[in-house]
C-alpha cells in the first residue's frame, strides 16, 4: 500500500505454520502483505477465439485468425512474461479447441497441470467483430467445461504455495457453481487468508441478467485485497457521475484499489495518498485484453516490492503490448527497455502521454 512516497510497505510478519493440503504440501496460515514469495494462481475460463485477420468487420472480413482468449489466462501469461511464476486453473473440453488453448497457455511458460479436461462439455468460443466504434464480442460459452467449475477447485494443492490468487468478475457470471467458487475464495477474512486475492471487476454485460451485476460485483470486489476496475465500467455499474475518488468511497475495504481511466491514466488507492500515473500514448490496433495485461503488469510490479508508481507504470507498459495486436497477448518490450521506462523521471514519463 502507498505511503507518503507511494511506496509499498515492507511485508508484515505473519505466522508460517501450515494447514495440510492435498499432496502433503504445507500452506501458510496467513498471507504476507504486500504479497511476496510464491506463485500467482489465476482461476477462470479461457476460450478459443476467432477474429478477422487483417482486422475488419465480420461482415466483410475474408479470413479468421484462431487464438485464445480468457481474462485470467491472459494475466497468467503476462505474469510469466514478466518473470513471475504463474499457474492457471480451469477446465477445458476434451476437443481440438481445448487442446489448442492448453498448448497456447503452456507455451507462455504458465503451469497448466491443474487444468481439467472435461469429456462431456465443450471448450467455450468467442468471436471478435472489430468496428469503427470498437470491438463487439460474441460468446458461445453456455454449458462450457469451465462453466461447471465449482468451489472444490480451491482445494487444488497448487494454491498451497501461492502468494496471490487472481479472480475476475467474469467467473461469477458463468453459472451458480462458478459464483460459489468466487464466494468461497473471498469468504475467509483478510487476516486469515493463506494468500492475497486480487479481483478484476471485468464487467461483461452480456453475461449478467439485467440488474444483478452491480450489487454482486461491488460486494465481491470489496472483499478482495487488490481490486482493478475501469472508470467507465464503474460508472456503468454504480453511477455515471463517479470519478476515481468516488469509486474508492464505494469500495473502501480493499488494501489496494486501482481505477483505470481508459488510455488517460490509472490511479491507485492504498493507505497513503492516491498515486496517479498517466498512460503513455499507444497506437491501438485492438483494445480487448489490455485490462488483463495492465493487471498483470501492476501485480508483477507489486510482487517486485516496488513503489506504486513503478507498479502502475509497469501496468501501462504491459497494457501497451496488448493494444498493439489483434490477439489478447502481445510481445513485451525487451527487459532493458522496460527497466529504462520504469526509471524515467516523472516529467520524462509524462512527456510520453
Amino acid at each position: 500500500m502507498a505511503g507518503d512516497d507511494g511506496a509499498a510497505p515492507a511485508a508484515a510478519s505473519r505466522p508460517t505454520g501450515g494447514r495440510p493440503v492435498a499432496g502433503g504440501a504445507e500452506s501458510r496460515t496467513a498471507a504476507s502483505w504486500p504479497p511476496a514469495d510464491g506463485s500467482v494462481v489465476c482461476v477462470g475460463e479461457t476460450m478459443a477465439a476467432l477474429a478477422p485477420e487483417p482486422p475488419a468487420s465480420l461482415d466483410t472480413g475474408e479470413s479468421l485468425r484462431l487464438s485464445v482468449a480468457g481474462a485470467e489466462s491472459n494475466v497468467a501469461m503476462y505474469l510469466a512474461d514478466l518473470g513471475v511464476s504463474a499457474v492457471w486453473l480451469s477446465a477445458l473440453g476434451d476437443d481440438p479447441f481445448g487442446r489448442r488453448v492448453r498448448t497456447a497457455v503452456a507455451a507462455a511458460n504458465v503451469d497448466v497441470s491443474g487444468v481439467r479436461s472435461d469429456p462431456h462439455r465443450p471448450t467455450g468460443l468467442l468471436v471478435k467483430d472489430p468496428g469503427p466504434t470498437g470491438t463487439r464480442v460474441h460468446y458461445y460459452r453456455r454449458g462450457s467445461a469451465a462453466s461447471a467449475l465449482g468451489p472444490e477447485l480451491l482445494d487444488d494443492p497448487r494454491l498451497g504455495s501461492a502468494a496471490l490468487v487472481h479472480l475476475t468478475g467474469v467467473t461469477p457470471a458463468l453459472s451458480a457453481s462458478c459464483r460459489a467458487l468466487v464466494e468461497r475464495a473471498l469468504a475467509t477474512p483478510r487476516a486469515d487468508r493463506a494468500h492475497a486475492i486480487s479481483f478484476d471487476v471485468n464487467h461483461r454485460p452480456a453475461l449478467w441478467p439485467d440488474g444483478t451485476a452491480a450489487t454482486v460485483l461491488r460486494d465481491l470486489a470489496d472483499r478482495a485485497d487488490i481490486v482493478f476496475v475501469g472508470l467507465d465500467e464503474a460508472q456503468h455499474l454504480w453511477g455515471a457521475d463517479l470519478d476515481a475518488g468516488g469509486v474508492r468511497e464505494l469500495l473502501p475495504r480493499p488494501r489496494l484499489l486501482v481505477v483505470k481511466d481508459g488510455g488517460r491514466e490509472a490511479t491507485a488507492f492504498g493507505d497513503g495518498p492516491e498515486v496517479t500515473v498517466p498512460a503513455p500514448h499507444t497506437e491501438v490496433v485492438e483494445p480487448v485484453g489490455a485490462g488483463d495485461a495492465f493487471a498483470a503488469g501492476f501485480l508483477a510490479g507489486l510482487l517486485r516490492g516496488g513503489a506504486l508508481t513503478s507498479a502502475l507504470r509497469l501496468g501501462h507498459i504491459t497494457a501497451g503490448s496488448a493494444l498493439r495486436v489483434t490477439g489478447d497477448h502481445g510481445p513485451l518490450p525487451d527487459a532493458a527497455t522496460v527497466e529504462r521506462l520504469l526509471g524515467l523521471t516523472e516529467g520524462a514519463w509524462a512527456a510520453r502521454a
